[in-house]
């Protein structure tokens, strides 16, 4: 960002999307960590008005703590970029391409890096027949926290049947087994491997309600996994061209080994609250949250 000194940061939360609640724990979380850090920071809840909102409020730099669509596709991004207020993460082509995962999928090919067999699907077709052999994921193409997750079992004699809140483009993707792996990646560096241990999927519960999930930082998981899941990710994030900390996610078939490592998905706006797997990788290299927080807000620019 420029030699000018940060004095006030606002750290924007909340919006409209699903992840609505997410965003607004993880920007409260990084407020009161950039306070700690001597921040004079302000809280925003974007609303439709938030241009006048961020006018009011005068910010140096902008903390994106926003998840979902509108907040971590680009769209905020271009208004920051016009206002010319600098800002964290990503900037708008990264977090566009990096939310539509058909779109990421296919960069992801042409960086050599292995994704499970899917395809694009209207909802009406998906109901009413399978779309793919049976076990398969459906799931929209562009939301995050996996928001809108349906798994079809091998032998399924029937399609699933999706709640009223499903978009009318789907992604309909083959089902890999095995288990739950991550990776941050933050200033060009891959922090570390989670293992992420669930009593079933990885979702929306296991992620964000207490006891849904634990963690094991270092990953117990043979050195060439781990050595191509940290390879895989910082691939992944400068195919991208994704900005101050990227969190990318895989499923790992322990039978077989190399080829049973598939990646999933890059997430431009991990989650932020001191127990959210980028924060814990972070502290595992000895960064504290607080530090987390304020070295993504001296991190901030335009033109990301």
């Amino acid at each position: 960002m420029s030699s000018r000194a940060v004095h006030k940061v606002v750290v924007l939360m909340g919006g409209p999307s699903a992840e609505r609640d997410v965003s607004l724990s993880s920007g409260a979380e990084c407020a009161a960590a950039l306070r700690g850090e001597g921040y004079d920071v302000v809280e925003l809840d974007a609303g439709r008005d938030l241009v006048e909102q961020l006018k009011a409020a005068a910010p140096d730099v902008v903390f994106n703590a926003l998840h979902g669509p509108l907040g971590e596709d680009g769209c905020v991004q271009g208004l920051l970029e016009w206002l010319q207020i600098p800002y964290t993460h990503s900037g708008v082509m990264a977090s566009s391409m990096a939310m539509d995962k058909e779109r990421s999928k296919e960069i992801y090919r042409a960086a050599g890096l292995p994704v499970a067999a899917s395809v694009l699907a209207d909802r009406a077709d998906v109901e009413r027949d399978h779309v793919m052999k049976p076990p398969y994921v459906v799931k929209p193409y562009n939301e995050g926290s996996s928001v809108g997750i349906y798994i079809v079992n091998e032998g399924a004699n029937t399609p699933p049947k999706l709640g009223a809140d499903m978009p009318d483009t789907l992604m309909v993707e083959d089902y890999v087994q095995g288990r739950d792996l991550t990776v941050s990646v933050m200033g060009g560096q891959a922090l570390a491997v989670t293992d992420i241990i669930t009593d079933g999927w990885y979702d929306y519960d296991a992620k964000y309600k207490p006891g849904g999930s634990r963690h094991v930082i270092p990953a117990a998981i043979p050195q060439d996994i781990t050595d191509a899941c940290r390879d895989y990710a910082l691939r992944a994030h400068h195919a991208l061209g994704c900005r101050g900390v990227s969190r990318t996610d895989f499923r790992w078939d322990d039978a077989r080994g190399l080829d049973g490592l598939i990646l999933l998905e890059t997430n431009t706006q991990p989650g932020m609250t001191p127990t959210s797997l980028t924060p814990e990788q972070a502290a595992h290299t000895g960064m504290s949250f607080g530090q987390l927080c304020a070295w993504l807000v001296e991190d901030a620019s335009c033109n990301r």
